[in-house]
Protein backbone atom coordinates (compact mmCIF):
# COMPACT_ATOMS: atom_id res chain seq x y z
CA UNK A 1 0.00 0.00 0.00
CA UNK A 2 0.94 3.43 -0.86
CA UNK A 3 1.90 5.93 2.12
CA UNK A 4 0.35 9.62 2.04
CA UNK A 5 2.76 11.32 0.67
CA UNK A 6 4.65 14.06 2.84
CA UNK A 7 4.06 17.62 1.60
CA UNK A 8 7.15 19.85 1.23
CA UNK A 9 6.78 23.00 3.34
CA UNK A 10 8.32 25.15 1.05
CA UNK A 11 8.13 28.15 2.82
CA UNK A 12 8.23 30.46 -0.03
CA UNK A 13 6.00 33.46 -0.23
CA UNK A 14 7.67 34.97 -3.61
CA UNK A 15 11.44 34.06 -4.86
CA UNK A 16 12.11 37.72 -3.29
CA UNK A 17 12.08 35.79 -0.37
CA UNK A 18 14.79 33.44 -0.31
CA UNK A 19 17.25 35.53 1.32
CA UNK A 20 14.96 35.69 4.00
CA UNK A 21 16.50 33.87 7.59
CA UNK A 22 14.55 32.27 10.07
CA UNK A 23 13.60 35.10 12.15
CA UNK A 24 11.61 36.42 9.26
CA UNK A 25 7.73 35.46 9.34
CA UNK A 26 7.35 32.97 6.60
CA UNK A 27 4.14 31.64 5.65
CA UNK A 28 3.53 27.85 6.14
CA UNK A 29 1.37 26.85 3.28
CA UNK A 30 1.25 29.67 0.43
CA UNK A 31 -1.84 29.87 -1.34
CA UNK A 32 0.22 30.53 -4.68
CA UNK A 33 2.58 26.50 -5.27
CA UNK A 34 6.03 27.47 -6.56
CA UNK A 35 7.28 24.76 -8.83
CA UNK A 36 9.48 22.26 -7.42
CA UNK A 37 12.19 23.44 -10.21
CA UNK A 38 12.27 26.97 -8.42
CA UNK A 39 12.43 25.75 -4.83
CA UNK A 40 15.63 24.14 -5.68
CA UNK A 41 16.90 25.95 -8.46
CA UNK A 42 19.46 27.85 -6.23
CA UNK A 43 21.20 27.74 -3.18
CA UNK A 44 19.91 30.85 -2.16
CA UNK A 45 16.07 28.86 -2.40
CA UNK A 46 17.75 25.54 -0.91
CA UNK A 47 18.49 27.59 2.22
CA UNK A 48 14.99 29.09 2.67
CA UNK A 49 13.84 25.65 2.47
CA UNK A 50 15.85 24.80 5.24
CA UNK A 51 15.12 27.94 7.17
CA UNK A 52 11.20 27.27 6.65
CA UNK A 53 11.27 23.61 7.82
CA UNK A 54 12.95 24.60 10.74
CA UNK A 55 10.80 27.06 11.45
CA UNK A 56 7.81 24.26 10.32
CA UNK A 57 9.55 22.32 13.40
CA UNK A 58 9.14 24.48 15.61
CA UNK A 59 6.67 27.28 15.28
CA UNK A 60 3.65 25.07 14.24
CA UNK A 61 0.63 24.55 16.14
CA UNK A 62 -1.17 21.46 16.29
CA UNK A 63 -3.33 22.58 19.21
CA UNK A 64 -2.15 24.97 22.02
CA UNK A 65 -0.60 22.27 23.77
CA UNK A 66 1.63 21.15 20.47
CA UNK A 67 3.51 24.15 19.89
CA UNK A 68 5.89 22.50 17.66
CA UNK A 69 9.18 20.53 18.77
CA UNK A 70 8.82 22.00 22.15
CA UNK A 71 5.76 20.17 22.87
CA UNK A 72 7.82 16.67 22.79
CA UNK A 73 10.32 18.44 25.54
CA UNK A 74 7.53 18.92 27.67
CA UNK A 75 5.77 15.53 27.16
CA UNK A 76 8.97 14.30 27.94
CA UNK A 77 9.59 16.06 31.08
CA UNK A 78 5.83 15.48 32.44
CA UNK A 79 6.60 12.00 31.88
CA UNK A 80 9.17 11.79 34.19
CA UNK A 81 10.23 11.98 37.89
CA UNK A 82 10.52 15.68 39.17
CA UNK A 83 7.13 17.58 37.33
CA UNK A 84 4.63 17.76 39.15
CA UNK A 85 1.61 18.56 36.76
CA UNK A 86 -1.45 20.24 38.02
CA UNK A 87 -4.88 19.33 36.68
CA UNK A 88 -4.84 22.81 34.45
CA UNK A 89 -4.42 22.45 30.17
CA UNK A 90 -1.62 21.15 28.41
CA UNK A 91 0.41 17.70 29.74
CA UNK A 92 -1.50 16.10 32.32
CA UNK A 93 -2.60 12.83 30.49
CA UNK A 94 0.84 12.78 28.79
CA UNK A 95 1.65 13.18 33.11
CA UNK A 96 -0.57 10.46 33.54
CA UNK A 97 0.75 8.06 31.11
CA UNK A 98 -2.77 8.19 29.30
CA UNK A 99 -1.97 9.86 26.59
CA UNK A 100 0.78 9.09 24.60
CA UNK A 101 -0.11 4.98 24.38
CA UNK A 102 -3.40 6.28 22.40
CA UNK A 103 -2.50 5.70 18.89
CA UNK A 104 -5.65 8.15 18.28
CA UNK A 105 -4.55 11.16 20.68
CA UNK A 106 -3.34 14.29 18.36
CA UNK A 107 -0.35 14.40 20.13
CA UNK A 108 0.55 10.99 19.24
CA UNK A 109 -0.36 11.99 15.94
CA UNK A 110 1.21 15.63 15.76
CA UNK A 111 4.84 14.21 16.65
CA UNK A 112 4.79 11.68 14.08
CA UNK A 113 3.88 14.08 11.10
CA UNK A 114 5.89 17.14 12.56
CA UNK A 115 9.28 14.65 12.55
CA UNK A 116 8.56 12.88 9.49
CA UNK A 117 7.88 15.93 7.32
CA UNK A 118 10.79 17.12 8.22
CA UNK A 119 12.67 14.10 7.53
CA UNK A 120 11.01 14.29 4.34
CA UNK A 121 12.32 17.46 3.33
CA UNK A 122 15.63 17.18 4.16
CA UNK A 123 15.39 14.14 1.52
CA UNK A 124 14.58 16.83 -1.06
CA UNK A 125 17.60 18.96 -0.03
CA UNK A 126 19.43 16.39 0.46
CA UNK A 127 18.95 14.33 -3.28
CA UNK A 128 18.43 17.91 -5.17
CA UNK A 129 20.87 20.42 -3.69
CA UNK A 130 23.72 19.36 -5.50
CA UNK A 131 21.42 20.19 -8.72
CA UNK A 132 21.23 23.78 -7.78
CA UNK A 133 23.08 26.74 -8.70
CA UNK A 134 25.51 28.06 -6.35
CA UNK A 135 29.01 27.34 -4.98
CA UNK A 136 30.46 23.55 -4.12
CA UNK A 137 31.62 25.25 -0.46
CA UNK A 138 27.64 26.58 0.05
CA UNK A 139 25.87 23.39 -1.06
CA UNK A 140 27.87 21.10 1.04
CA UNK A 141 27.00 23.76 4.15
CA UNK A 142 23.65 23.13 3.04
CA UNK A 143 23.69 19.37 2.91
CA UNK A 144 25.23 19.31 5.90
CA UNK A 145 22.19 20.96 8.24
CA UNK A 146 19.91 18.81 6.12
CA UNK A 147 21.82 15.86 7.30
CA UNK A 148 22.11 16.86 10.94
CA UNK A 149 18.17 18.01 11.09
CA UNK A 150 17.72 14.49 9.72
CA UNK A 151 19.67 12.96 12.01
CA UNK A 152 18.04 15.01 15.03
CA UNK A 153 14.86 13.48 13.79
CA UNK A 154 15.64 10.20 13.58
CA UNK A 155 17.11 10.36 17.63
CA UNK A 156 14.20 11.47 18.00
CA UNK A 157 12.19 9.03 16.97
CA UNK A 158 14.64 5.65 17.68
CA UNK A 159 14.53 7.53 21.89
CA UNK A 160 10.99 7.83 22.31
CA UNK A 161 9.58 4.82 20.18
CA UNK A 162 11.42 1.79 21.35
CA UNK A 163 13.22 1.13 24.36
CA UNK A 164 17.24 1.70 24.77
CA UNK A 165 19.77 0.12 22.01
CA UNK A 166 21.20 -1.22 24.81
CA UNK A 167 18.22 -3.38 25.61
CA UNK A 168 17.89 -4.59 22.51
CA UNK A 169 19.38 -2.98 19.46
CA UNK A 170 17.71 -5.73 17.53
CA UNK A 171 14.39 -4.58 18.59
CA UNK A 172 12.06 -3.02 15.80
CA UNK A 173 12.19 0.88 15.53
CA UNK A 174 10.58 3.12 13.20
CA UNK A 175 10.73 3.35 9.19
CA UNK A 176 13.59 4.65 7.69
CA UNK A 177 13.37 6.60 4.63
CA UNK A 178 16.04 8.53 3.06
CA UNK A 179 14.86 9.10 -0.73
CA UNK A 180 11.92 11.69 -1.29
CA UNK A 181 8.37 10.50 -0.70
CA UNK A 182 6.20 10.97 -3.93
CA UNK A 183 2.61 9.39 -4.51
CA UNK A 184 4.07 5.98 -5.49
CA UNK A 185 6.20 6.06 -2.45
CA UNK A 186 5.40 2.35 -0.38
CA UNK A 187 5.05 2.65 2.94
CA UNK A 188 8.14 0.65 4.44
CA UNK A 189 8.37 -1.81 7.53
CA UNK A 190 9.88 -0.50 10.63
CA UNK A 191 13.90 -0.98 10.87
CA UNK A 192 15.64 -2.15 13.79
CA UNK A 193 17.62 0.21 16.27
CA UNK A 194 20.89 -0.73 14.96
CA UNK A 195 19.36 0.47 11.32
CA UNK A 196 18.41 3.79 12.31
CA UNK A 197 21.46 4.49 14.96
CA UNK A 198 23.58 2.99 12.09
CA UNK A 199 21.98 6.23 9.68
CA UNK A 200 21.50 8.57 12.26
CA UNK A 201 25.59 8.16 12.63
CA UNK A 202 25.90 8.46 9.31
CA UNK A 203 24.51 11.24 8.84
CA UNK A 204 25.84 13.06 11.85
CA UNK A 205 29.55 11.74 10.98
CA UNK A 206 28.75 13.76 7.13
CA UNK A 207 27.75 16.65 8.55
CA UNK A 208 30.96 16.73 10.63
CA UNK A 209 32.72 17.04 7.82
CA UNK A 210 30.90 19.39 5.48
CA UNK A 211 30.37 21.58 8.48
CA UNK A 212 33.96 21.60 10.04
CA UNK A 213 34.27 25.38 8.78
CA UNK A 214 31.16 26.19 8.31
CA UNK A 215 30.19 29.84 10.28
CA UNK A 216 26.67 30.40 11.30
CA UNK A 217 24.61 34.01 11.84
CA UNK A 218 22.63 33.14 14.80
CA UNK A 219 22.46 29.96 17.15
CA UNK A 220 19.79 28.38 15.56
CA UNK A 221 21.88 27.28 12.46
CA UNK A 222 23.18 23.89 13.06
CA UNK A 223 27.69 23.93 13.14
CA UNK A 224 30.12 21.61 13.87
CA UNK A 225 29.63 22.63 17.63
CA UNK A 226 25.62 21.27 16.85
CA UNK A 227 26.38 18.13 15.35
CA UNK A 228 29.45 17.17 17.95
CA UNK A 229 26.87 17.97 20.53
CA UNK A 230 24.31 15.46 18.95
CA UNK A 231 27.01 12.92 18.23
CA UNK A 232 27.86 13.12 22.01
CA UNK A 233 23.90 12.35 22.66
CA UNK A 234 23.77 9.35 20.10
CA UNK A 235 26.95 7.95 21.73
CA UNK A 236 25.41 7.68 24.73
CA UNK A 237 22.58 6.11 23.17
CA UNK A 238 24.60 3.25 21.89
CA UNK A 239 27.36 2.93 24.47
CA UNK A 240 30.38 4.43 23.18
CA UNK A 241 31.53 5.87 26.36
CA UNK A 242 34.97 7.76 25.55
CA UNK A 243 33.14 8.55 22.02
CA UNK A 244 30.41 10.37 24.15
CA UNK A 245 32.52 12.11 26.33
CA UNK A 246 35.07 13.23 23.51
CA UNK A 247 32.53 14.64 21.30
CA UNK A 248 30.78 16.90 24.21
CA UNK A 249 33.83 17.80 25.40
CA UNK A 250 35.02 19.46 21.82
CA UNK A 251 31.02 20.44 21.56
CA UNK A 252 31.65 22.48 24.81
CA UNK A 253 34.49 24.21 24.13
CA UNK A 254 33.75 27.34 22.90
CA UNK A 255 30.98 27.84 25.82
CA UNK A 256 31.13 29.46 29.04
CA UNK A 257 29.09 27.51 31.96
CA UNK A 258 26.81 30.74 32.80
CA UNK A 259 27.31 32.96 35.90
CA UNK A 260 24.87 32.80 39.36
CA UNK A 261 22.44 35.46 38.46
CA UNK A 262 22.40 34.07 34.50
CA UNK A 263 20.80 31.07 35.51
CA UNK A 264 18.09 33.01 37.57
CA UNK A 265 17.68 35.07 34.68
CA UNK A 266 14.67 33.07 33.22
CA UNK A 267 16.43 30.49 30.45
CA UNK A 268 14.75 32.67 27.86
CA UNK A 269 17.65 33.88 25.79
CA UNK A 270 19.38 32.69 22.89
CA UNK A 271 22.79 34.93 23.84
CA UNK A 272 23.41 33.02 27.07
CA UNK A 273 26.65 31.96 27.17
CA UNK A 274 26.24 28.62 27.63
CA UNK A 275 23.52 28.00 24.67
CA UNK A 276 24.96 25.97 21.60
CA UNK A 277 21.85 25.67 19.74
CA UNK A 278 18.24 26.66 20.40
CA UNK A 279 15.39 28.86 18.53
CA UNK A 280 15.23 32.54 19.00
CA UNK A 281 11.45 34.27 19.01
CA UNK A 282 10.14 37.32 18.08
CA UNK A 283 7.03 39.15 18.90
CA UNK A 284 6.08 38.51 14.63
CA UNK A 285 7.76 34.42 15.74
CA UNK A 286 6.13 33.31 18.95
CA UNK A 287 4.66 30.08 18.65
CA UNK A 288 7.20 28.31 20.39
CA UNK A 289 7.14 31.14 23.29
CA UNK A 290 3.81 28.96 24.60
CA UNK A 291 5.64 26.37 26.00
CA UNK A 292 6.54 29.30 29.03
CA UNK A 293 2.89 29.49 29.82
CA UNK A 294 3.51 25.48 31.47
CA UNK A 295 7.32 26.03 32.61
CA UNK A 296 6.80 29.47 33.79
CA UNK A 297 4.93 29.40 37.26
CA UNK A 298 6.15 33.02 38.43
CA UNK A 299 5.50 35.70 35.99
CA UNK A 300 2.01 37.16 36.18
CA UNK A 301 1.98 36.83 32.52
CA UNK A 302 1.89 33.41 32.58
CA UNK A 303 -1.33 31.31 32.34
CA UNK A 304 -1.21 27.42 33.19
CA UNK A 305 1.50 27.36 35.74
CA UNK A 306 1.28 24.15 35.21
CA UNK A 307 4.59 22.14 35.54
CA UNK A 308 5.89 22.75 39.45
CA UNK A 309 8.20 20.68 41.27
CA UNK A 310 8.11 17.19 42.94
CA UNK A 311 8.72 19.07 46.53
CA UNK A 312 10.94 15.75 46.71
CA UNK A 313 13.21 17.27 44.09
CA UNK A 314 14.55 20.00 46.19
CA UNK A 315 15.71 18.03 48.60
CA UNK A 316 18.42 17.06 46.04
CA UNK A 317 20.05 20.12 46.08
CA UNK A 318 22.28 21.64 48.66
CA UNK A 319 21.47 24.62 49.79
CA UNK A 320 24.29 26.53 48.84
CA UNK A 321 23.59 25.73 45.51
CA UNK A 322 22.70 28.75 43.06
CA UNK A 323 20.11 26.32 41.65
CA UNK A 324 17.96 25.97 44.99
CA UNK A 325 17.33 29.58 45.28
CA UNK A 326 14.63 28.81 42.21
CA UNK A 327 12.27 26.70 44.61
CA UNK A 328 9.34 28.82 46.12
CA UNK A 329 6.27 27.65 48.11
CA UNK A 330 3.18 29.07 45.73
CA UNK A 331 0.91 30.85 47.71
CA UNK A 332 -1.81 32.26 45.59
CA UNK A 333 -5.65 30.55 45.92
CA UNK A 334 -6.00 27.65 44.07
CA UNK A 335 -2.37 26.79 44.26
CA UNK A 336 -1.27 27.14 47.96
CA UNK A 337 1.22 24.64 48.41
CA UNK A 338 2.82 23.97 45.32
CA UNK A 339 6.14 24.41 44.66
CA UNK A 340 7.42 26.58 42.12
CA UNK A 341 10.63 26.09 40.59
CA UNK A 342 11.39 29.65 39.42
CA UNK A 343 13.99 28.66 36.34
CA UNK A 344 12.06 29.56 33.21
CA UNK A 345 10.13 33.07 33.17
CA UNK A 346 8.59 35.07 30.35
CA UNK A 347 10.51 37.96 29.15
CA UNK A 348 9.03 41.14 29.33
CA UNK A 349 6.79 41.48 26.29
CA UNK A 350 5.62 37.50 27.00
CA UNK A 351 7.95 35.68 24.69
CA UNK A 352 11.12 33.42 25.68
CA UNK A 353 13.95 31.73 23.53
CA UNK A 354 13.56 27.95 23.43
CA UNK A 355 17.03 26.39 24.75
CA UNK A 356 17.77 23.34 22.55
CA UNK A 357 21.55 21.99 23.75
CA UNK A 358 24.24 23.93 26.68
CA UNK A 359 27.37 23.35 27.42
CA UNK A 360 26.60 21.68 30.76
CA UNK A 361 24.75 19.16 29.02
CA UNK A 362 28.15 18.19 27.42
CA UNK A 363 30.16 18.18 30.58
CA UNK A 364 27.38 15.76 32.02
CA UNK A 365 27.73 13.57 28.80
CA UNK A 366 31.66 13.58 29.49
CA UNK A 367 30.98 12.69 33.32
CA UNK A 368 28.64 9.82 32.39
CA UNK A 369 30.45 8.87 29.05
CA UNK A 370 33.93 8.35 31.57
CA UNK A 371 32.30 6.95 34.17
CA UNK A 372 31.01 4.40 32.13
CA UNK A 373 34.55 3.95 30.84
CA UNK A 374 36.37 3.31 33.71
CA UNK A 375 38.50 6.61 34.07
CA UNK A 376 37.02 7.69 36.88
CA UNK A 377 38.92 10.82 37.46
CA UNK A 378 37.79 12.65 34.29
CA UNK A 379 34.73 11.73 35.37
CA UNK A 380 34.88 12.94 38.55
CA UNK A 381 36.49 16.75 37.26
CA UNK A 382 33.92 17.09 34.62
CA UNK A 383 31.51 16.81 37.43
CA UNK A 384 33.14 18.40 39.68
CA UNK A 385 33.68 21.62 37.05
CA UNK A 386 29.98 22.06 36.87
CA UNK A 387 29.14 21.67 40.76
CA UNK A 388 31.87 24.22 41.13
CA UNK A 389 29.92 26.56 39.09
CA UNK A 390 26.38 25.83 40.96
CA UNK A 391 28.15 25.83 44.36
CA UNK A 392 26.91 22.97 44.91
CA UNK A 393 29.01 20.61 46.72
CA UNK A 394 31.92 18.73 45.20
CA UNK A 395 31.83 14.95 44.65
CA UNK A 396 34.41 12.82 45.90
CA UNK A 397 35.00 9.26 46.30
CA UNK A 398 35.97 6.00 44.31
CA UNK A 399 32.97 3.90 43.78
CA UNK A 400 31.98 4.00 40.23
CA UNK A 401 28.16 3.31 40.68
CA UNK A 402 28.03 5.65 43.04
CA UNK A 403 29.65 8.19 40.58
CA UNK A 404 27.07 7.04 37.54
CA UNK A 405 24.61 7.89 40.16
CA UNK A 406 25.50 11.08 41.04
CA UNK A 407 25.81 11.81 37.24
CA UNK A 408 22.93 11.45 36.47
CA UNK A 409 21.07 13.27 39.67
CA UNK A 410 23.11 15.86 38.38
CA UNK A 411 20.88 15.92 35.02
CA UNK A 412 17.98 15.88 36.81
CA UNK A 413 18.81 19.07 38.48
CA UNK A 414 20.63 20.77 35.36
CA UNK A 415 18.35 20.05 33.01
CA UNK A 416 14.98 20.02 34.45
CA UNK A 417 12.33 21.20 32.14
CA UNK A 418 14.23 20.85 29.11
CA UNK A 419 12.99 17.91 27.59
CA UNK A 420 15.29 14.83 29.04
CA UNK A 421 13.22 13.21 31.76
CA UNK A 422 11.95 10.50 29.41
CA UNK A 423 14.65 10.22 27.44
CA UNK A 424 17.11 9.46 30.53
CA UNK A 425 14.66 7.17 31.78
CA UNK A 426 14.44 4.73 28.18
CA UNK A 427 18.00 5.43 27.77
CA UNK A 428 19.04 4.57 31.39
CA UNK A 429 16.69 1.49 31.43
CA UNK A 430 15.40 3.03 34.46
CA UNK A 431 12.06 4.10 36.03
CA UNK A 432 10.15 7.24 37.22
CA UNK A 433 10.13 7.88 40.63
CA UNK A 434 7.20 9.55 42.05
CA UNK A 435 5.48 9.11 45.48
CA UNK A 436 3.00 10.85 47.52
CA UNK A 437 3.86 14.10 49.69
CA UNK A 438 2.81 12.72 52.87
CA UNK A 439 4.43 11.22 55.78
CA UNK A 440 5.16 8.29 57.62
CA UNK A 441 1.48 8.39 58.78
CA UNK A 442 0.31 9.00 55.29
CA UNK A 443 -0.75 12.74 56.76
CA UNK A 444 -0.14 15.60 54.04
CA UNK A 445 2.93 17.22 55.00
CA UNK A 446 2.82 21.02 55.98
CA UNK A 447 4.57 23.62 54.21
CA UNK A 448 4.90 27.59 55.30
CA UNK A 449 3.83 29.87 53.19
CA UNK A 450 3.05 33.87 53.39
CA UNK A 451 -0.82 34.36 53.43
CA UNK A 452 -3.03 37.23 51.94
CA UNK A 453 -2.96 38.96 55.52
CA UNK A 454 1.13 38.89 54.77
CA UNK A 455 1.48 36.78 57.85
CA UNK A 456 2.78 32.93 57.90
CA UNK A 457 0.76 30.18 57.96
CA UNK A 458 0.93 26.12 57.31
CA UNK A 459 -0.90 24.70 54.18
CA UNK A 460 -0.60 20.92 53.09
CA UNK A 461 2.32 20.69 50.37
CA UNK A 462 1.22 19.35 47.15
CA UNK A 463 3.04 16.79 45.05
CA UNK A 464 2.70 14.07 42.54
CA UNK A 465 -1.09 13.59 42.22
CA UNK A 466 -0.11 10.49 39.71
CA UNK A 467 2.22 7.71 41.35
CA UNK A 468 1.49 4.82 39.42
CA UNK A 469 0.52 3.46 35.87
CA UNK A 470 -3.18 3.93 34.61
CA UNK A 471 -3.46 0.23 35.07
CA UNK A 472 -2.55 0.35 38.84
CA UNK A 473 0.61 -1.21 38.44
CA UNK A 474 3.43 0.68 40.12
CA UNK A 475 6.37 1.90 38.03
CA UNK A 476 8.88 -0.58 36.32
CA UNK A 477 12.06 -0.35 34.30
CA UNK A 478 10.96 -0.67 30.05
CA UNK A 479 7.51 -0.05 30.51
CA UNK A 480 5.43 0.15 27.09
CA UNK A 481 3.21 3.20 28.78
CA UNK A 482 6.60 4.78 28.45
CA UNK A 483 6.94 4.75 24.29
CA UNK A 484 5.29 6.99 22.08
CA UNK A 485 2.63 5.01 20.05
CA UNK A 486 2.32 4.93 16.25
CA UNK A 487 -0.56 6.36 14.83
CA UNK A 488 -3.43 5.06 13.92
CA UNK A 489 -3.68 6.39 11.02
CA UNK A 490 0.24 5.79 9.93
CA UNK A 491 -1.08 2.24 10.76
CA UNK A 492 -4.27 2.15 8.25
CA UNK A 493 -1.85 3.80 5.41
CA UNK A 494 1.16 1.25 6.17
CA UNK A 495 0.45 -2.16 6.74
CA UNK A 496 3.77 -2.96 6.47
CA UNK A 497 4.22 -1.08 9.89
Amino acid sequence: MKIMKLKIVYIILALSLVNASCKDALELDPTTAVPEGEVFKNTDNVATVINGTWKYLNDTYFTYANPGYTAVMRTSDAMGSDVAVTTKYGYRDAYAFTELTNNRSNRVNSFWIMLYKVIDNMNNVIAKVDGAEGSTETKNVLKGRAKALRAFSYLNLATFYQFSYLKDKNAKSVPIYTEPSTLSTEGKSRSTQAEVYELILKDLKDSESLLASAGRADKYEINAEVVYGLLARTYLQVGEWKLAAAYAEKAAQKYNLMTPSDYQAGFNDLGNSEWIWGHQQTNEQNVASYTFHYLDVSSAGSYYYSFMADPYFKDLFDTSDVRYALFEWDNLPGREGFLRYKKFKFKSNLIGDIVYMRASEMVLIAAEGYARAGEKDKAVSALNKLRAARNAKLFSGNDTDQLIAAVLIERRKELWGEGFALSDILRTQGKVARKSYVDADGKPIQVQIVGADGKPKLVNGQGHRVIKFPNGSNFVENSPYYLFAIPYEETVRNPNL
